[in-house]
């Protein structure tokens, strides 16, 4: 006689991985279970509890920012350079900003500092309380 098949099966652990939004199900192993016994209309009531609760959504998957194509480019302004094309440095050596090998070094392609009072300076006209220009004449008298 043919062993029987049917009944409950707990689902392997980690549990099975579930379809996205309209193919989702539950991966528990659960599913809705009547409850018998009890006050007249309470099992149908913990049945409405089970199915009335919508499944948890998927996170959002962030969107991913799509390339530019070379139209794009040249319709805002820019050329692309072919990647075969001949160098347009010819006089700078292949290792300039490298911190090795001829050529200025990483130091030629770093802002140059700017002091605090100068960036106070760049602040003065939202200056609504006088707060950053009282900050901007102590930084001044002391040289940052």
């Amino acid at each position: 006689m043919a062993e029987q098949q049917g009944g409950y099966r707990r689902p392997s652990n980690p549990a099975p991985v579930s379809g996205p939004g309209a193919l989702s199900r539950r991966t528990d192993g659960q599913g809705a279970k009547y409850m018998a016994g009890g006050e007249y209309g309470e099992g149908q009531e913990m049945m409405d509890l089970q199915t009335s609760a919508p499944m948890s959504k998927a996170p959002a998957q962030p969107r991913m920012r799509q390339p530019r194509s070379g139209r794009q480019v040249v319709e805002e302004g820019m050329s692309p350079t072919p990647l075969f094309a001949p160098t347009e440095r010819p006089d700078e050596p292949i290792t300039a900003g490298a911190p090795f090998g001829p050529g200025p070094g990483p130091a030629a392609s770093a802002p140059a500092p700017t002091s605090f009072a100068s960036t106070l300076a760049k602040l003065l006209p939202y200056d609504s309380d006088g707060s950053i220009s009282r900050l901007y004449q102590t930084a001044l008298r002391r040289g940052w």
